[in-house]
C-alpha cells in the first residue's frame, strides 16, 4: 500500500524525536547527553543553549499548529517570544521544556491525523502558502536546529 504524503510527514516528525533516522541523530539522543545545568548553558557567547532551541522550536511549532487550524498567525522573526533567554526559561525547567517539545510534535500530528494529502493544498489565512510548505518547512527547520543542538552540545562536553 502506497503512504500518503500526510503519513510520510507524521513518520518523519516521529524518526526527529526519537526514531530510526539515517542520520543516526534524533531529539531524544541529545536530551541523554543534557543535564539540567548544560541545558541553560551557552557553551559559547554566540551558540544558543539548548533549552533556548527547544523553546525556538516550540515558538514556531505553535505557529504552525495555527495555520493549519486556520488561525492568522503573526509571529516575526524579532518577536520577543522567538528567542527567550535562559532566564526566561530556567524557571520552567528542562523537563517541561522537553515535555512541551514532545506535546507540540504530538499535537501537530493530532491535527494531521485523518487528513488526507487534500488538505495540504489548503493555503494559509495569513501567509498565503500551502500548509505543506508549513509542515515541510518545519521538519527542515526541526532537522536545522538539531544540528545547533548537536553543536552546542559537543561544547558542552568539552
Amino acid at each position: 500500500m502506497a503512504t500518503t504524503l500526510i503519513e510520510d510527514i507524521i513518520q518523519q516528525l516521529n524518526d526527529l524525536h526519537d526514531g530510526d533516522v539515517w542520520l543516526d541523530e534524533t531529539f531524544a539522543k541529545k536530551f541523554e547527553q543534557i543535564s539540567e545545568t548544560d541545558a541553560f548553558t551557552r557553551p559559547l557567547p554566540d551558540l544558543h543553549s539548548p533549552a533556548e532551541l527547544i523553546s525556538h522550536l516550540i515558538v514556531w511549532r505553535r505557529a504552525v499548529m495555527g495555520r493549519l487550524k486556520g488561525a492568522v498567525v503573526r509571529l516575526e522573526l524579532d518577536d520577543p517570544s522567538n528567542w527567550k533567554t535562559n532566564d526566561e526559561l530556567r524557571p520552567a525547567g528542562w523537563e517541561a521544556l522537553k515535555k512541551e517539545l514532545y506535546q507540540s510534535k504530538q499535537e501537530i500530528i493530532d491535527i494531521l491525523n485523518g487528513k488526507d494529502d487534500t488538505f495540504l493544498d489548503t493555503i494559509s489565512a495569513d501567509y498565503g502558502k500551502d500548509f505543506r510548505y508549513f509542515v515541510q518547512g518545519l521538519i527542515h527547520h526541526d532537522l536545522y536546529h538539531l544540528g545547533q543542538l548537536g553543536i552546542s552540545v559537543k561544547y558542552l562536553k568539552k
